[in-house]
């Protein structure tokens, strides 16, 4: 199959996104997450996340996002990794191939019930809720190396060696 210099073809695109795992202590740790409806009319519960804009790094990508789909500000502390997946876009009649880039945030200021018309609600959850509650396996791996670093961040020095079920 011939490619152009992106490494594309004609019947598949690459697409970068970029989000954040935003926290706060509320007497524990809580995570925002965001529902919307999937394409079988099934309410997902995912990370904030989106397109990376023309002129626009992933951080502040990260932060954009985050802010339009949760209604709340943060600050990136560090990136966590990144997903990719594949999905056929039936509106483009083309196969993605998605990188979405993950930051950890920390809670600056905002309230979840000023998101934008891109979620269906923003809510927070204990992280062990948040776990049960994601719809995608791999937003599922970013969240708990999250958790593992906000609690690694809280423990003791001697903490740290710990695996994060020890925690």
């Amino acid at each position: 199959m011939p490619t152009d210099d992106t490494g594309e073809t004609a019947n598949i695109r690459k697409r970068t996104s970029s989000g954040g795992l935003l926290y706060r202590i509320n007497g524990g740790v809580e995570v925002i997450l965001i529902s919307h409806r999937g394409q079988k009319g099934t309410t997902v519960w995912c990370l904030p996340k989106g397109t990376v804009e023309a002129g626009e790094s992933l951080e502040e990508t990260a932060l954009r996002e985050v802010r339009e789909e949760t209604g709340i500000t943060g600050r990136i502390l560090e990136k966590l990794g990144e997903i990719q997946y594949e999905f056929y876009s039936k509106q483009d009649k083309i196969l993605i191939f998605k990188t979405v880039h993950f930051y950890l945030l920390e809670y600056l200021a905002g309230n979840e019930k000023d998101h934008d018309d891109e979620a269906d609600e923003a809510r927070w959850f204990s992280v062990n809720d948040a776990e049960k509650r994601l719809t995608h396996l791999n937003e599922l791996a970013m969240l708990q190396k999250a958790a593992y670093l906000i609690r690694a961040a809280a423990l003791p020095p001697t903490s740290l060696t710990q695996s994060p079920d020890q925690l």
